[in-house]
């Protein structure tokens, strides 16, 4: 057993050794990539377990599969005051990574070759894992979700995916086709990619793997083939293997990364008018069995993509549609870290300024179902977020102070009135983490 693990280690390695991924040019930057910072920023699922912001100043993060090092790149970029350790099998990608992190002015970085299973070997505790694309890779993803639960501080949080079984189906079907024709005996380099492009043209428009499982896209990126038709040690998941490792590893779910797009109720034409069954089993069903309905019905998601941590270190929180009068009185209301941009708050000015509605979906999308749109005159008291928080009291009298009046009666607009208004605005806005709402005792 240890020879073969060794031995698929070994491909593995040279696989990434033979082609680095991703491989994105050094000089490419995802800072303008707000999706990508949204998800690789600390306070995002902090927020989502514990309704906590967190500051990621001296926080210890980790990049598990760092290959060339982009991932590691949005790490820095998305939390520019930790400290970011990147480990990957292949030298070839660790080496580009260090030199990708450097090219970018990122100096508070460590990479080193090392596998997921010999983590323990740093002697490392980290306040997050990031283990990107790679876990579906490991001989045995339990015993990678163990090591890294291992190295995890009380309280951290891993965030890691794993390829779809259902969604990849004819992916897996054309691996075990071209592994029968011998391609994949060895790590497979252009010539086995280009047998595979042949192979794949010489099939008739109707035939069902040509179908499913290629496209122009395979042609114009050659080495689309080696990352899917010819991957080695790729491996499929559901959702419901995704909790049994899970359980197995002793780490308690928290939520999946798209938690929008995986809404069960979103797959329906009329979200108030549901077959009666579901409409009357769904209020009890727990978030495994909505995610493994959503997969049955929708596999469209390439990637299991969630979050996990130690069990038990969930706070209780009160949530926000629970909220008192008293707890927005004392409340203090956050944007979120990746839309303080400057090019974003100029862009809400000139709605305003041209009375226009603002589309904040178009910055980090997030609905199931089209985008956010407010009216820019209710989102110009958001404003003063840009600087700092603001007390949630603050935006309700900024709110009196620019819509004094009720436009229908022209009576002057009474506090509670405001409050209410602003209080809806805030809560539309914090089902997407677009605002943070903290409740202050």
């Amino acid at each position: 057993m240890i020879d073969q693990t060794l031995e698929y280690r070994q491909k593995i390695r040279q696989h990434f050794n033979q082609l680095p991924y991703p491989n994105a040019p050094l000089e490419q930057s995802p800072k303008r990539n707000l999706n990508l910072l949204y998800v690789y920023n600390l306070v995002t699922p902090f927020y989502l377990r514990n309704q906590e912001i967190i500051d990621s100043e001296g926080k210890l993060i980790l990049d598990a599969g760092c290959g060339t090092g982009y991932t590691s790149l949005a790490l820095a970029e998305a939390n520019p005051e930790a400290k970011i350790i990147g480990i990957d099998l292949s030298e070839e990608s660790v080496k580009i990574a260090g030199q990708r992190l450097k090219y970018h002015g990122w100096e508070n970085t460590e990479f080193y070759t090392l596998s997921i299973e010999d983590l323990p070997k740093l002697g490392i505790e980290f306040d997050y894992i990031n283990c990107d694309e790679t876990l579906y890779l490991l001989p045995d993803a339990v015993l990678g979700l163990q090591v890294m639960k291992s190295v995890l501080k009380p309280g951290g949080i891993i965030h890691t995916n794993l390829h779809s079984s259902r969604q990849r189906f004819y992916y897996y079907q054309a691996q075990e086709l071209f592994q029968m024709m011998g391609f994949l005996d060895a790590p497979p380099q252009q010539f086995e990619a280009e047998l595979v492009r042949e192979t794949m043209r010489a099939l008739k428009d109707d035939v069902i793997l040509k179908q499913r499982a290629w496209d122009g896209t395979f042609d114009e990126s050659p080495n689309l083939a080696l990352l899917n038709h010819l991957l080695q040690g790729d491996k499929g998941y559901t959702v419901k293997e995704m909790f049994s490792a899970l359980e197995a590893s002793e780490l308690e779910f928290i939520s999946m990364v798209e938690w929008r797009h995986w809404e069960l109720i979103d797959l329906f034409k009329e979200r108030d008018d549901l077959p009666a069954f579901l409409a009357m089993s769904l209020p009890d069903l727990s978030i495994e069995q909505q995610l493994h309905l959503f997969e049955l019905l929708h596999p469209t998601h390439r990637l299991i993509d969630f979050w996990c941590g130690h069990p038990n270190d969930t706070k209780l929180f009160v949530p926000v549609c629970e909220w008192t009068f008293t707890d927005w009185q004392r409340a203090r209301v956050h944007l979120h870290p990746q839309l303080r941009k400057r090019h974003i708050q100029e862009a809400l000015i000139n709605c305003i300024a041209e009375k226009r509605l603002w589309s904040i979906g178009s910055y980090i999308n997030l609905p199931a179902r089209g985008t956010v749109e407010i009216d820019s005159a209710m989102a110009a008291c958001l404003l003063p977020l840009w600087e700092e928080e603001q007390p949630f009291t603050s935006l309700v009298e900024r709110w009196l102070l620019t819509r004094p009046l009720d436009v229908i009666t022209l009576e002057p607009k009474s506090y509670e009135e405001a409050f209410h208004e602003i209080r809806e605005l805030l809560c539309k806005l914090e089902v997407f983490l677009y605002v943070l709402l903290e409740r202050c005792l």
